[in-house]
């Protein structure tokens, strides 16, 4: 499958944004999806991931700020993100494996998804 990132961009501290990740077949063939995001120097880290359950798993930085869904009718998987800070500055990617019923404790593990996005890039600065 092939996963394009969109919606990001430059926003002020404070707002909100909704990535927007498109599949180039259903993507309901890939169980498990994810948001991941790497700042400059830093490593990439998972950010939210969803099962087929589903059942989602955020990263303690960004629970209660960042919501993740998936549209099967779309072939898109989102992440909303609100109450933005300057720490969550990074290119953002989408991820994707096939297996549905994907472990908790796995969904934010990098190594657990075999399809990439390209990444789209996230600034929050006044």
């Amino acid at each position: 499958v092939q996963l394009v990132e969109s919606g990001g961009g430059l926003v002020q501290p404070g707002g909100s944004l909704r990535l927007s990740c498109a599949g180039s077949e259903d993507i309901d063939n890939y169980g498990t999806m994810a948001w991941f995001r790497q700042a400059p120097g830093k490593e990439r880290e998972g950010v939210a991931g969803i099962n087929a359950m589903p059942i989602a798993r955020y990263a303690d930085s960004v629970e209660g700020r960042f919501t993740i869904s998936k549209d099967n009718a779309k072939n898109t998987l989102y992440l909303q993100m609100n109450s933005l800070n300057s720490e969550d500055t990074a290119m953002y990617y989408c991820a994707a494996a096939r297996p549905r019923w994907t472990p908790a404790s796995s969904l934010l593990i990098a190594r657990t998804y075999n399809e990439w996005g390209q990444g789209t890039q996230v600034t929050v600065s006044s």
